[in-house]
């Protein structure tokens, strides 16, 4: 595994391919096409390991959330948005102080559990074939706010928390992708300077591995726009949970 400061020249070139893939998964899951980023996730940690690898995988993140805000931007619901966000921003702080305070092997391993946990959620979630009936009082927003930011801050995987909260309000398709491309454009340009100069794993590296990823991060955003009204979910989701699961629980090798 390598290090918050590894160099760009040590990557290989079957790594530098898996970078390109997640992001590519990246620019289509921020474009509609929910689930496909969790594979990203456990690559890049098997990669370059825990904490490090949120730092290489934020830019990349950011980059495809300016794409989503500009495509949909005018389909967020802000009630919602602005219930949660609160929460989601402690949520943030107290993976930050967690994240600051373990070694890269507790890092790992908590990336495991927010990835397993995310998978629960998204099973459990179909398993009510999205006909969730949960009241919009404050301490849902507040529960999945804080559940989220803490998922997407220790690693980036709050998006099956985030989606049961937008689904349990029964928001039209084109709402809940507007909505969930600002709340994670907002966080992660709030997680930015958190990372840098807490975490100290961000880095002119991860900047350029960043900069050499945007055609495919485009690249999966175009696709996820062509895909999100013709894909059907059942034949994608099952086989990103295997392989989710499956890398989740190579993380902890």
């Amino acid at each position: 595994m390598m290090s918050c400061s590894f160099s760009i020249f040590s990557i290989s070139t079957t790594h530098w391919a898996l970078i390109a893939m997640c992001a590519i998964l990246v620019g289509m899951s921020k474009t509609g096409v929910p689930g496909v980023s969790m594979i990203v996730v456990p690559i890049m940690a098997m990669i370059f390991g825990g904490k490090a690898s949120t730092g290489v995988l934020l830019p990349i993140l950011i980059t495809a959330d300016i794409f989503a805000v500009i495509y949909y931007h005018r389909h967020a619901s802000w009630n919602p948005l602005l219930k949660a966000l609160p929460w989601a921003m402690a949520g943030l702080v107290l993976a930050l102080w967690i994240g600051a305070w373990i070694n890269d092997h507790q890092f790992k391993h908590l990336i495991a559990a927010s990835v397993l946990l995310s998978l629960a959620l998204m099973v459990w979630n179909d398993s009510k074939n999205k006909k969730i009936d949960l009241p919009d009082y404050a301490w849902f927003a507040a529960l999945f706010g804080i559940l989220g930011g803490f998922a997407t801050m220790i690693g980036n995987v709050a998006g099956p928390v985030f989606a049961i909260y937008l689904l349990a309000l029964h928001l039209p398709k084109k709402n809940y992708i507007g909505t969930t491309a600002w709340f994670f454009a907002i966080i992660n340009i709030t997680k930015l300077p958190m990372q840098y100069f807490v975490w100290n794993n961000i880095n002119q590296e991860t900047l350029l591995i960043n900069l050499a990823v945007i055609p495919f991060v485009l690249l999966g955003a175009y696709v996820g726009v062509k895909l999100v009204h013709t894909i059907a979910d059942q034949y994608y989701r099952l086989l990103v949970v295997v392989i989710t699961f499956i890398s989740a629980l190579l993380i902890l090798l």
